[in-house]
């Protein structure tokens, strides 16, 4: 009796987790995400972020040099 109510409830769970699965491709849930949440975020920390202006730095200095922010 017991074998039987665990194999019933561990296949319910698997098909919630199957159909939730499937929402989440079929409304493309996960690139939702990405684009309303995580890319703001990304572009807000990025934009922020200290750049050096390639302009200033003289054509003869090395790259290792060039790329450590004073």
């Amino acid at each position: 009796m017991k074998a039987k109510k665990f194999i019933k409830r561990t296949l319910g769970l698997a098909a919630l987790a199957y159909a939730g699965l499937f929402c989440v491709f079929y409304y493309d849930l996960d690139g939702k995400l990405l684009y309303y949440v995580v890319e703001p975020f990304m572009k807000n920390h990025f934009d922020n972020m200290e750049k050096r202006d390639p302009h200033t730095v003289p054509y003869e200095q090395i790259d290792g040099e060039y790329m450590k922010l004073q």
